[in-house]
């Protein structure tokens, strides 16, 4: 039997949990009964085209909208009856850049904020300033995109709070402050402890800090799982096949990837590999290598070729 896309982590608390979760807007779904499950303590990639719902999960999670349907709890706190108490909790990176209280100066802007956390660290907040170049004597209004960026990881980071939710945070950046803020993120994580839930076209930056994965298409949570998971079961296999071959249906979770030339195949699988090698031979095909993937691949792998081209 192939394993289960949706495979439960291990037993524990979940700073993030949601429950059949629908939103609608007009005719259109956004989220179509979504239970997410994010581990506290880790750091879990939500991965999806434009229009897939990540954003909106997000805004619900931090009481912004409202559900049609369904239920999240963040903290262990429903997050449409204790808002308020969910959102000081949690470190917010939207995805719109647009700039709040345009007529201050960044400064400002982050002694502001430093009003309404009790824990918001002065000194560790001047550090992300300085390390992520941001000019505090410059007017919220006259800056650009990158700029408008960093001010909102410094609000992010800067009250150490135990739950990031962090929507495209690096969309903005030029490469080099991108790096630079992939840097503090790690030191962030290694010195204070947080959940982290992310979504990112650039699934590669944070390959060295996954360690969840969900991937969601059309609103819905095709898949949802530790990333060495991930990583084991779905892979690319190299074969020769008999005329009018087609792969096992049921080791394909939505429209995996296959390509075709001649006899010679190639598909991207999912499920533990001897079982795997062991149901296509019973379709007559013959197995001639079997390659891992990379964390962003093993991911796109579940959306359709038309989402991620």
């Amino acid at each position: 039997m192939s394993p289960s896309i949706h495979s439960q982590p291990s037993p524990g608390a979940f700073a993030v949990a949601t429950h059949g979760l629908i939103k609608r807007y007009g005719r259109e779904t956004a989220l179509g009964g979504m239970d997410l499950r994010v581990p506290e303590g880790a750091v879990y990639v939500l991965v999806g085209a434009n229009g897939a719902g990540k954003s909106t999960t997000f805004k619900i999670l931090m009481n912004l909208e409202r559900a049609d349907a369904g239920r999240a709890e963040v903290l262990g706190l429903d997050s449409a009856e204790h808002g308020p108490r969910v959102r000081a909790q949690i470190g917010y990176v939207p995805e719109h850049h647009a700039q709040s209280y345009r007529w201050m100066t960044c400064g400002r802007v982050l002694q502001h904020a430093a009003a309404f956390y009790p824990s918001w660290d002065a000194g560790y907040a001047d550090h992300l300033s300085r390390s992520l170049g941001l000019r505090l004597e410059r007017r919220m209004g006259g800056l650009s995109k990158g700029q408008t960026r960093r001010v909102q990881l410094v609000l992010a980071l800067a009250h150490r709070p135990p739950l990031l939710l962090l929507d495209e945070p690096t969309d903005g950046l030029d490469p080099v402050v991108r790096r630079r803020t992939l840097t503090l993120l790690a030191e962030h994580l290694a010195d204070t402890p947080t959940t982290v839930l992310v979504s990112t076209h650039h699934v590669h930056e944070l390959d060295t800090l996954a360690d969840h994965v969900g991937v969601l298409n059309e609103g819905r949570l095709v898949a949802q799982m530790p990333r060495d998971d991930l990583q084991r079961t779905v892979r690319r296999y190299r074969m020769e096949v008999p005329e009018g071959w087609v792969p096992p249906p049921e080791l394909q979770p939505g429209e995996l990837r296959r390509s075709r030339a001649g006899r010679d195949a190639q598909c991207t699988l999912v499920g533990e590999e001897r079982d795997v090698v062991e149901r296509l031979a019973a379709t007559g095909a013959n197995v001639r290598d079997v390659l891992p993937l990379q964390l962003e691949d093993a991911a796109l792998a579940f959306l359709p070729d038309e989402v991620t081209q």
